[in-house]
């Protein structure tokens, strides 16, 4: 018999133990050589893709200054993160990103200009979602979890196996929606992999002022899914793990919790002056522990990475940047029927109505339709 609000567990407290994070972070890249499973066209595939996110991040960055993106809020440092998750997902699998996870959007396949247009400005998005299994860049924080619990729950009740990736930052375990979406998953047991991106600042917030948890990991045992603790700047690490996460999930036991811990070498976007509330010892700090050298070093030391293999890669980012510039650099000419295109799928008789007067106003020419007012 249990006490009323009580829940009956053979061992409670071993059950508990079970979902908790490691002492220290996964890691990879640094253990002794032949400790890890680690296969060699894995590691060099993740590299190319780490040197196209980083080439990436310093083309949209300047296209920004130009004034060809609205705002980009930069990766550098944590293209670990993004490139090692999303290359951990199967083809069916989905993805939800938020607005900085521009690089896991890459890897999902998407075209590196449809990739910038809603930092453009020219749409809510830029690609079809369901075509590359991937919701669109969002920009409110943690709005994007419940939503990618929703569909994880719908395709189990539909009997489809698969496994939702869904990214956050440190800032997003603050809100409500981080609660309500690991809630519902963890009661349904939706197969939702939870990425967390701690960077260590929500903008200009440090995490010490956001939770006092040993660590964002620890808060999976509170909704009954196990947490994880991995190097963030350790894209082999950050491979492994979410692979295992989403195996799991696949598999029908549930979600995971998953903290990577990195760093945001850039600020915040480009309207952001970071100085104001880090130093330069701290980001030196970290530039130390960069995910893409330290990914070089270890390819090298195995003697799996030559220059003419790092000349290759960097080669095919180039290319990749002067087709962004090119593309970025003509004007869109939007069409302004298109905005009653994605309302709803079946437009109402309302929607019709106001795309017909919008085209006989354009057909009649500039100044009819302020005539007509």
């Amino acid at each position: 018999m249990t006490t009323l609000g009580t829940r009956p567990h053979d061992a409670p407290d071993a059950v508990a133990d079970a979902l908790l994070p490691g002492p220290e972070p996964r890691t990879l890249l640094d253990a002794p050589h032949g400790t890890a499973p680690l296969d060699p066209a894995l590691l060099l595939r993740l590299h190319r893709w780490l040197v196209r996110g980083r080439r990436y991040n310093q083309q949209a960055t300047a296209l920004t200054r130009q004034g060809r993106l609205a705002v980009y809020p930069s990766t550098t440092g944590q293209e670990a993160c993004q490139i090692g998750a999303a290359l951990a997902l199967e083809e069916h699998d989905w993805l939800f990103p938020t607005y900085r996870d521009t690089l896991a959007v890459l890897a999902r396949g998407v075209d590196p200009v449809e990739v910038l247009t809603l930092l453009r400005g020219d749409w809510h998005s830029g690609y079809d979602p369901l075509a590359h299994r991937t919701a669109p860049l969002c920009t409110p924080l943690a709005t994007q979890l419940p939503h990618a619990v929703g569909l994880a729950r719908a395709a189990a009740l539909r009997g489809d196996r698969l496994a939702v990736l869904a990214l956050a930052g440190d800032g997003a375990t603050s809100e409500g929606d981080f609660h309500e979406a690991l809630n519902f998953a963890a009661v349904w047991k939706a197969p939702v992999v939870f990425l967390v991106q701690n960077n260590g600042y929500a903008i200009s917030v440090p995490l010490a002022k956001q939770t006092a948890a040993p660590s964002l990991a620890h808060k999976a045992v509170g909704y009954g899914m196990p947490g994880l603790l991995v190097d963030g700047n350790d894209v082999a690490a950050v491979h492994q793990t979410v692979r295992e996460a989403a195996d799991r999930a696949r598999a029908g036991h549930g979600p995971t919790l998953v903290e990577a811990l990195t760093y945001r070498i850039d600020a915040h976007t480009n309207a952001d002056d970071a100085t104001r509330y880090r130093d330069d010892g701290e980001v030196a700090a970290w530039r130390r522990r960069d995910p893409l050298s330290r990914m070089e070093r270890h390819l090298r030391e195995r003697g799996l990475l030559d220059d003419a293999e790092a000349e290759r890669a960097a080669a095919e980012a180039e290319a990749m940047a002067a087709a962004l510039r090119a593309a970025l650099a003509v004007d869109p000419r939007p069409d302004p029927a298109s905005l009653f295109d994605h309302v709803y799928r079946r437009p109402t008789t309302q929607l019709r109505e106001q795309r017909a007067l919008l085209e006989r106003e354009l057909a009649a020419g500039p100044d009819t339709g302020e005539a007509n007012r």
